[in-house]
């Protein structure tokens, strides 16, 4: 049944005018832009091939789902310890790290083809509305510290940053409210564009990285083999390599809980239609890409889903721009710079209202499923994922691996889940529902 919400201003199919596309289209690439290239920063990778990777990437996407589900793929971060420690063994080779986040894309093709044999009903089982909804909350929560903190709302925080951060906030907010016609739908972008010239203005831009880059330059691709303009490594599959892959359980979680999130902001079953094995072929062979070419792993950007929750343009086309948009970037490198300069006291009042558009979502899950929670069983499901999720818990699994976060909410949601018997009163409601069913379709059938 479908859920009552605000209607969509363009649906996933639909496709906006060119100018319109185009700013919408520039309005995902700002949103992705700090999160992806932090990763590669983090690393000591190229910022090219990060971008790179996230445009073609996304296409890759695209190609496997049919074009049927606006999803961004970006340097996903689950995977920075591990890909670390892989390189300090390495002595600082590459090798290890990209063979492993290969093998992570190789995993998630494997699982697709699992999926394809056992059918997709066992996630209605394992993720009922109970799960979904705290598990959607946790995603965009979990990221409100980093949002926060990027704003400068916290102890000792500069006045100029927190100035930025509430003026790119409160411009972004009464846009997406106040504003008509084509500004309503780009409110992101204008916020961008205000929070960086008053940024500019108060001093907080540093314009060196913009004048150190060239102009024109080839994304610094490493290759696993050797070529005359790109560097390589070398494919290494010892246990460096290997131990990097009980992460991609952690991701596929986060795969799920994604799509979920961006199902209920289309109001559309993406894990159904077109089902979740082709996501993750689209997400692990954008992941396995990556690894060749010397990128970070990808994964599904929940800032864009935010994006698309607040300006209701779900357009496929859109997103498919903003994937060329990203790849013509990493050509240019004083543009790449240029955003590169973009404050974090921008993006973290920006990301305020992206993060809390994520979690309200999950909230709106819960109402709109009337989940009952009178019942304990509800109660103990929602408490538990929302403590384990948002309080910093963590369970080490050996020297390398950690689950945290959003996949440790979830595992627990889902255990929970399943092994929480129904209240006898619960029961009895489900019954009588039935029972009043198969009474009025008598009716009807008599009449």
């Amino acid at each position: 049944m479908a859920i009552n919400q605000r209607p969509l201003i363009l649906d996933v199919e639909d496709k906006p005018t060119r100018v319109k596309g185009l700013f919408l289209s520039f309005q995902h690439v700002f949103a992705m832009f700090g999160a992806t290239i932090l990763v590669p920063i983090l690393l000591g990778m190229p910022i090219s091939v990060a971008l790179f990777a996230s445009g073609v990437g996304t296409l890759i996407y695209q190609l496997a789902t049919k074009a049927k589900v606006p999803v961004y793929l970006g340097s996903s971060f689950a995977y920075i310890t591990a890909m670390s420690v892989a390189m300090e063994q390495m002595d600082g080779s590459i090798g290890a790290a990209q063979t492993g986040i290969l093998l992570v894309g190789l995993t998630y093709l494997l699982i697709s083809g699992v999926i394809r044999v056992i059918g997709t009903k066992w996630i209605d089982r394992l993720l009922p509305p109970i799960v979904i909804g705290p598990m959607i909350m946790v995603i965009g929560l979990g990221l409100a510290g980093t949002a926060v903190q990027n704003a400068g709302l916290v102890s000792g925080g500069d006045g100029r940053i927190i100035l930025v951060a509430l003026f790119t906030f409160l411009l972004t907010a009464f846009v997406n409210t106040k504003a008509t016609g084509f500004l309503k739908i780009i409110p992101f972008l204008v916020g961008i564009i205000g929070g960086y010239l008053l940024a500019l203005v108060l001093g907080l831009v540093d314009f060196s990285p913009v004048l150190q880059a060239n102009w024109l330059q080839l994304p610094e691709l490493y290759l696993p083999f050797k070529t005359s303009t790109f560097d390589s490594y070398t494919l290494y599959f010892g246990p460096e390599a290997l131990a990097i892959l009980p992460v991609a359980l952690v991701t596929i979680s986060e795969h799920i809980g994604d799509h979920t999130v961006l199902g209920k902001v289309c109001n559309r079953k993406f894990l159904k239609d077109p089902g979740l094995a082709r996501t993750l072929i689209g997400d692990g062979a954008a992941t396995a890409f990556s690894a060749l070419i010397g990128g970070p792993a990808n994964t599904t950007y929940g800032e864009n889903t935010g994006v698309i929750g607040m300006t209701r343009i779900a357009s496929v086309s859109v997103i498919r721009n903003a994937a060329f948009i990203a790849i013509s970037l990493s050509f240019f490198g004083k543009f790449t710079a240029l955003i590169s300069t973009i404050p974090t006291a921008v993006i973290g009042g920006m990301a305020i209202l992206l993060y809390g558009v994520i979690a309200s979502n999950g909230l709106k899950v819960l109402i709109d499923a009337q989940i009952d929670f009178n019942q304990s069983r509800n109660l103990v499901i929602a408490s538990s994922m929302l403590v384990l999720g948002l309080g910093g818990a963590m369970l080490d699994i050996g020297s390398i691996v950690s689950i945290s976060g959003t996949a440790l909410s979830a595992i627990a949601g889902i255990l929970l889940n399943l092994l929480l018997p129904e209240e006898e009163v619960f029961q009895e409601e489900i019954a009588k529902e039935k029972k009043a069913k198969i009474a009025e379709s008598s009716v009807n059938n008599q009449a």
